[in-house]
């Protein structure tokens, strides 16, 4: 009978922990910033990827390539002086919408391509300005122009600085692409002026409240610039609250207030894709606490305290870095309202604590000495497994894991044969 030699035990080891690592899932979420913070060489560009809010736009997306310029490319870019809309379009273009691994690019059919950019997808872009021709020359070299270079010299390749397939892939090139349409004059938006737009589009009540606490009208608009999300009750909303609204204190009116506001700009697709808890205003006031959850179930959003549950109704405004939201129902957080007797009767009651285990061991102990001591009394077995059975969830566990490693072992089955003929 023929054994397995010590090399080829060690072999099929290695090989069944790369099969079952294989069955992992891969991870997808990625963050733009942290990665390019690692190489102090696009300080800059990682700089303007914040300062117009294109990072959230590439961290939201699945399948992405960045090209990316060192810090005296950037400069060459900034010497233009043009302004912050302006320069999101031109790193804008450098977003493209599919994935291009450095492999990749020495494999394109017929040594070409063309891709769309994010520039293109934005709305901005007329005609074919966006796209992006992509073009495998002799010896390995690869460049990069937009279609609408007006003449500018291609950018080249350089190296691959990041890449996790077919995730993200940040490639660096030697220039800025040059776009005329990108490089065009954008008017900046003009501030948004937040009582007004809720007065004109349904929320005047609410509106009225926040002119009526000035500090607490200076801390939205403080956000404006860097990131604003408002769930704002329409008016009918405010109309049914008043009685409840009149009997807080100061504090609690402001505090309340602050409660429906976020520090973060949130699209609609940002709401669907981040359910989950979020902090609001009020929470930087309060120790982290004045907190609810956002969920999404297709196109209908709900905003979830302990106490109700809001709609949103309609968009009032969606212009990066501000939104707006209108909502069917004041929002009350539980640190201002006692919980409804319904839900704190809904809620799921506690397990009955188990017994302790240590006199249950105790009485086991006991009952099998009496049993060895009584005359005719046959041996004590061995007991086959823990005192408690298994919970059906250990159980799941415990099956999903044997068919993960069953599924490994199969794959490898055929070559382990051969092995041992072989060995």
């Amino acid at each position: 009978m023929r054994r397995f030699s010590p090399v080829l035990a060690a072999s099929l080891v290695v090989l069944v922990a790369a099969a079952a690592s294989s069955l992992l899932p891969a991870a997808r979420a990625h963050n733009i910033t942290k990665i390019l913070a690692q190489h102090p060489e696009f300080s800059t560009f990682n700089h303007y990827l914040s300062a117009t809010h294109l990072a959230s736009e590439i961290n939201r997306r699945l399948t992405i390539t960045l090209l990316v310029v060192d810090n005296s490319g950037m400069a060459d870019l900034l010497a233009k002086h043009l302004s912050l809309p302006t320069l999101r379009n031109v790193l804008a273009l450098h977003v493209l919408t599919d994935y291009y691994g450095a492999k990749k690019l020495h494999q394109l059919t017929g040594g070409k391509t063309t891709s769309s950019s994010v520039f293109q997808s934005s709305g901005h872009a007329i005609g074919t300005a966006g796209y992006i021709n992509i073009t495998e020359h002799s010896r390995g070299k690869v460049t990069f122009v937009a279609r609408d270079s007006g003449g500018a010299s291609p950018a080249t390749f350089v190296k691959s600085v990041k890449e996790i397939p077919y995730n993200i892939s940040i490639l660096q090139i030697s220039t800025i692409l040059s776009s005329p349409e990108a490089e065009a004059p954008v008017a900046a938006p003009g501030p948004v002026n937040l009582t007004a737009l809720m007065a004109n589009k349904g929320c005047k009540a609410f509106a009225d409240l926040l002119l009526a606490t000035p500090d607490v009208l200076k801390s939205f608009q403080s956000n404006l610039d860097s990131g604003l999300t408002v769930f704002c009750p329409d008016d009918d909303a405010v109309s049914a609250f008043s009685p409840k609204y009149r009997n807080l204190t100061a504090a609690g009116k402001s505090s309340l207030i602050l409660y429906h506001a976020v520090p973060v700009y949130y699209s609609p697709q940002l709401l669907k894709t981040n359910n989950g808890p979020f902090s609001t205003l009020a929470s930087d006031a309060h120790d982290k606490t004045y907190k609810y959850t956002v969920k999404s179930d297709g196109d209908a959003i709900t905003i979830k305290t302990h106490i109700v549950t809001a709609a949103i109704t309609s968009t009032l405004i969606d212009q990066d870095p501000d939104a707006v939201y209108s909502i069917d129902k004041v929002l009350e957080p539980r640190e201002l309202f006692k919980v409804p007797e319904k839900v704190i009767a809904d809620a799921p009651a506690p397990a009955p604590a188990a017994p302790p285990k240590k006199k249950k061991a105790a009485a086991a102990k006991h009952k099998a000495k009496a049993t060895a001591a009584a005359p005719g009394a046959p041996a004590p077995t061995t007991p086959a497994g823990p005192e408690e059975a298994p919970s059906d969830d250990e159980t799941a566990a415990d099956n999903a894991a044997l068919r993960t490693i069953a599924a490994a072992w199969t794959m490898l089955a055929a070559s382990a044969a051969t092995a041992v003929v072989l060995a």
